[in-house]
């Protein structure tokens, strides 16, 4: 069984939420962990855990949408962090490639973080441009969880393995370009590795330009382990391993 842990499916990006889950569920992916970003999408994820069996939930502001909250954003997820299905704080974090007023995005991190440690949530954490101020915030906070879409190095990647953070490992291993994120995979240990889509963005090759989804994140365990050496079973069973270990009071298989 494949997880993707890291997803958008919301219906500004699909009319075909169905046959997408369908797809996940038929390449082998059994759950599927949507990702909020703000008010609308987190009363979607909401909607989503209960509609379908595979799909659960985490609820968060990310970076681009501080603009739009409010003290209710954080009531929302508050009041419903502890709902069915619900099984982190994301996705939450930092962007300083763009223009995001940097003060209020670290007091809507912060504030999210404590929410999680509050509720004791792991979290799904974005961050861009900005990995050391992202790591000496969560070690700060004393929280686990994983580093989406991560970007970092390897001396990084190691220093967030040691405060318990995974790697979501996504589309971008695939592209031709991806230096970076390939010498992380080969040297950091399958063990702290879990796999996501990113979907609808981040589109793996050989279908890159086209929209993502769930059942791509086979593609994903495929590159991984051409880059490691190892069998599709060694990998699938140790990134599902990973996730279930981190999410081991949320997720009943």
């Amino acid at each position: 069984m494949l997880i993707d842990t890291h997803c958008h499916l919301f219906s500004e990006y699909y009319e075909d939420i169905d046959s997408v889950i369908k797809r996940a569920y038929d390449n082998g992916v059994g759950v599927v962990v949507v990702n909020g970003c703000d008010d609308k999408s987190n009363r979607e994820v909401l909607e989503l855990v209960k509609k379908y069996d595979i799909v659960y939930g985490a609820l968060g502001i990310q970076p681009g949408e501080i603009g739009h909250i409010n003290d209710e954003s954080f009531k929302f997820i508050e009041d419903h962090i502890n709902d069915d299905k619900i099984i982190a704080i994301g996705e939450i974090g930092l962007d300083y490639h763009y223009d995001y007023d940097r003060k209020l995005q670290r007091r809507v991190f912060e504030r999210q973080l404590g929410i999680a440690v509050k509720y004791n949530k792991p979290v799904i954490v974005h961050s861009r441009d900005c990995i050391q101020e992202t790591y000496d915030i969560l070690k700060s906070f004393n929280v686990t969880g994983i580093m989406h879409c991560y970007s970092g190095s390897v001396e990084m990647a190691y220093e967030f393995n040691k405060i318990g953070f995974l790697l979501g490992i996504g589309g971008v291993c695939t592209f031709k370009n991806a230096k970076n994120i390939v010498e992380v995979i080969k040297k950091i240990d399958l063990e702290y590795i879990v796999l996501e889509t990113d979907a609808p963005y981040l589109t793996p090759e050989p279908y890159r330009g086209g929209r993502n989804e769930p059942a791509n994140v086979v593609v994903i365990a495929k590159k991984i382990c051409e880059l490691k050496g190892l069998k599709f079973k060694e990998v699938s069973e140790a990134t599902t391993r990973n996730v279930l270990r981190l999410f081991d009071k949320y997720i009943n298989l």
